[in-house]
C-alpha cells in the first residue's frame, strides 16, 4: 500500500483486524480524518481474526450481553447493504449440556433467565429431544438445551472483506499495513505514532491490536492482566450429505485438569461445504504472551475433539482435517469477557484514548465499531458500556 502524502489525522486507530476495521468504516462514516495501521498484511490469520467462520448468538448468562448481542443486529443489517454474500446464515444456536456447568460461554439456565427477562423466543429442550431434532447422540439423560433461532454461522472472512473495501472507498480513511506501532509520544494533546513506515501524528486514538494489545498499551505506560489462547480448530468429512446442524456449545464438566467443552458449526458453502467445524473452547496450555503463538493446533486438543465427534456426532468422520489455530486474549478480570473503556486517569490526554481488549467479539464487529466511533468523537457512547468499563484498579502501570 502507499504510504499516506499527509501525515496528520483526526483519529489513528491501532489493529486493522475486523474490529479495527470496523472502526474504521464508522469514522469514515463521520467524516473524521482516519488512519488505520496493521503490524502485518490485512486479512492475515496471525491474530483473533484468524479463521473464516464465527457464531452470532443471542444466549448469554447477562441480561446486558444480551442486550448487546440484539443491539448488533441493525448494525449486520447495514453491513449487509454492502456486500453481495450472505454474511449471517442464520441456522440458529444450540445450547446444550450439564445444567450446573459454568463455562467460558456462561451457564445455560442463567441464559434462559436472561432470555426471558428481554423477551427473547426460546425453546427448552430435553436431552432425549436434542438428540432426535440435532444428529447428537449418547447424551447423559440428565442433560439439558436450548435453541435460540436468530443464531447464526458468520462469514467472517467476507465481513474482514466487506469492511476492508469500505474502508478503501472511504474518502476519508487511510488503510496501511506492515506497520507496527514502535512508540507513541505526545505533545500537548497531539499524538506522535511512530512505525517503519512512516511517523503519523493524530489527535484521537483508537487501540484495537487485538491479543497484541499489551504491546502497544505497553508504549503508553500501562498493561492489562490478561491471558493467551492457541485456539484449535479442525473439520470433520460428512458421512451424510444431508446431515446439517446449527451452531451449537455443549456444557460439561472438566476431564482432570483438560478442558471438556466444545463447539461447532454448520456446513458453510464458503469454507469446505462436505465438512464440519468442530472445535474445543479449552486450551491445554495456555500461553504467557502472543509471541508463544504456532499456527500447528495442539495434537491433544484435537484428539479430545475427535473423541467427542465420534462419541456424540452423527454423518462425521470422526478424523480431523483442515486444522488451524487463532490466537485470542482473555481478560483474568472476573466477569469483565470485553474490555473497552478510555486509558487510565494517569495516562496524559487519556480522554482520547480509547480501549478495547481481550474476549471473543465477532458477533458484535459493526456495532463495536461504531461504539469506537463514539467513544472517540463524543467521548461517550449512546450504549451503555458500564459492564466493560475497566476501572482505574484494573489497569497496572509499569
Amino acid at each position: 500500500m502507499a504510504q499516506p502524502a499527509d501525515h496528520h489525522f483526526d483519529v489513528i486507530v491501532v489493529g486493522g483486524g475486523a474490529i479495527g476495521l470496523s472502526t474504521g468504516y464508522h469514522l469514515g462514516k463521520r467524516k473524521a480524518k482516519t488512519l488505520v495501521l496493521e503490524q502485518f498484511n490485512f486479512k492475515n490469520q496471525l491474530g483473533s481474526s484468524a479463521g473464516v467462520s464465527r457464531q452470532y448468538r443471542i444466549p448469554y448468562p447477562e441480561e446486558y450481553m444480551v442486550q448487546m448481542a440484539l443491539d448488533a443486529q441493525p448494525y449486520w443489517d447495514e453491513l449487509q447493504t454492502l456486500t453481495p454474500k450472505t454474511l449471517l446464515d442464520k441456522v440458529g444456536t444450540l445450547w446444550f449440556g450439564d445444567p450446573a456447568v459454568h463455562s467460558t460461554e456462561g451457564n445455560i439456565a442463567e441464559a434462559e433467565q436472561a432470555l426471558k427477562a428481554l423477551n427473547v423466543p426460546y425453546t427448552s429442550l430435553t436431552a432425549k429431544e436434542i438428540e432426535a431434532q440435532y444428529h447428537f447422540r449418547n447424551l447423559p439423560e440428565t442433560y439439558t438445551g436450548l435453541f435460540q433461532a436468530d443464531g447464526a454461522s458468520i462469514d467472517f472472512r467476507a465481513t474482514i472483506e466487506t469492511l476492508y473495501q469500505a474502508c478503501e472507498r472511504d474518502p476519508y480513511t487511510i488503510l496501511q499495513d506492515e506497520s507496527p506501532v514502535t512508540a507513541i509520544e505526545q505533545d500537548g494533546k497531539l499524538f506522535t505514532v511512530s512505525t517503519p513506515k512512516g511517523v503519523f501524528t493524530g489527535e484521537k486514538l483508537v487501540l484495537v491490536p487485538g491479543p497484541y494489545i499489551d504491546g502497544v498499551i505497553n508504549l503508553l505506560g500501562f498493561t492489562i492482566e490478561a491471558t493467551y489462547w492457541n485456539m484449535s480448530s479442525c473439520y470433520f468429512k460428512k458421512t451424510d450429505p444431508k446431515i446439517q446442524y446449527p451452531t451449537w456449545f455443549v456444557f460439561q464438566n472438566a476431564i482432570g485438569s483438560n478442558g471438556n467443552q466444545f463447539y461447532g458449526f454448520p456446513g458453510v458453502d464458503w469454507d469446505h461445504p462436505e465438512y464440519i467445524r468442530v472445535a474445543p473452547d479449552f486450551v491445554i496450555d495456555p500461553l504467557a504472551s502472543p509471541e508463544q503463538r504456532t499456527l500447528v493446533p495442539n495434537p491433544q486438543e484435537l484428539a479430545y475433539t475427535a473423541a467427542w465427534v465420534r462419541d456424540h456426532m452423527t454423518g462425521l468422520d470422526p478424523t480431523p482435517y483442515f486444522t488451524s489455530t487463532c490466537l485470542i486474549a482473555l481478560s483474568k478480570i472476573p466477569n469483565k469477557e470485553l474490555l473497552i473503556d478510555f486509558a487510565p486517569p494517569y495516562v496524559p490526554n487519556s480522554q482520547n484514548i480509547v480501549v478495547y481488549a481481550t474476549g471473543w467479539a465477532a458477533k458484535f464487529t459493526p456495532f463495536l465499531g461504531k461504539i469506537l466511533t463514539e467513544l472517540a468523537l463524543d467521548g461517550h457512547s449512546t450504549f451503555d458500556i458500564s459492564p466493560f468499563k475497566l476501572g482505574y484498579n484494573y489497569f497496572k502501570a509499569i
